[in-house]
């Protein structure tokens, strides 16, 4: 009988948790505005914070899925998730543990939530993709999963030499004739304000302001690009890419996918812009065949990892 009560007293408990999540969630919200996170303001918003929505896409998560989670029915959220949400609402570290503990959630005090290990599942997409380069990178260009294509690619010696598996560090830090991106001057300003984008729900955040400031101190150009203050979204485009096993230089068009429950996370996916760039990835693809100890298999850790291992 006293056992009984004490789960319906518990029951009782946790139920009244979600319309304090619901009002929790919506006043962080409203105090959001659409500046704050490197959108325009649009027209006809009634009031200055974010809308659900984009709330639900900043966070990576489904529009419906967050509604409910605002409406505080008892749904299921995930560390992974909430982590997604808490950057999105800028939430500092009180309000993250709070938003924890109303969705009843176990909170790790510092955990990096932006390190996150990629499922076979999705591996094994991006393995399907090749012959094809395909690459899963986080808000930060960490990169999470690779397959054998985009290594023949970027497959160059002085990319792995920093040790850090984030491609702005790589190409950033290498000497401009090992720069696998032939025109610098236009890709690498654009990849500046994608990061920047991702930024604005990072800000205070140790891992985001140690890349941010040690890129910046290592490379002058970063430096330069950071402080524009540009911003901009991934997107489809043309790359050029030059290896040294290549006669040729490689035209890529690239576009973004986003990943479903993986938060803030893309797979980038490229293919030849023309039959002479597809000769040319065949030729690599070749190489990797007849001499697979000759191309790099693959990054090491990211900084993020290299600096604090996730448990």
């Amino acid at each position: 009988m006293l056992r009984e009560r004490a789960e319906q007293n518990k029951r009782g408990r946790q139920h009244g948790r979600r319309p304090e999540l619901a009002d929790f969630l919506r006043s962080r919200r409203a105090r959001v505005t659409p500046a704050d996170v490197g959108m325009a303001p649009g027209f006809r918003r009634r009031t200055p914070g974010l809308r659900r929505e984009e709330v639900a896409q900043l966070s990576g998560v489904g529009v419906t899925w967050y509604t409910w989670l605002e409406q505080g029915r008892p749904i299921n959220a995930s560390a992974q998730v909430l982590d997604a949400v808490a950057r999105t609402l800028r939430l500092d570290p009180s309000e993250r543990e709070h938003l924890y503990h109303l969705a009843e959630v176990a909170y790790i005090p510092g955990r990096q939530s932006d390190t996150i290990e990629v499922g076979q599942e999705v591996q094994g997409i991006i393995d399907a993709l090749d012959p094809h380069p395909a690459v899963v990178y986080n808000t930060r260009y960490d990169v999470l999963a690779t397959n054998a294509a985009y290594r023949d690619l970027f497959g160059v010696p002085e990319m792995m030499d920093t040790g850090i598996r984030n491609v702005l560090w790589v190409l950033f830090t290498v000497a401009e004739k090992d720069c696998p991106i032939v025109h610098r001057a236009q890709e690498l300003p654009l990849m500046v304000a994608t990061l920047r984008g991702g930024y604005g729900r990072h800000t205070g955040e140790p891992a985001w302001e140690t890349f941010v400031a040690e890129l910046s101190a290592a490379s002058p150009y970063f430096d330069r690009l950071w402080r524009s203050g540009d911003v901009a979204p991934p997107g489809p485009r043309v790359k050029t890419f030059r290896h040294c096993a290549a006669s040729a230089e490689i035209r890529m068009t690239s576009v973004s996918l986003s990943v479903n429950g993986l938060p803030e996370c893309r797979i980038v996916a490229y293919t030849p812009a023309d039959r002479e760039s597809e000769q040319q990835m065949a030729a690599l693809r070749a190489r990797r065949e007849v001499c697979p100890r000759d191309v790099v298999a693959g990054p090491g850790p990211t900084r993020a990892q290299k600096e604090d291992p996730a448990p």
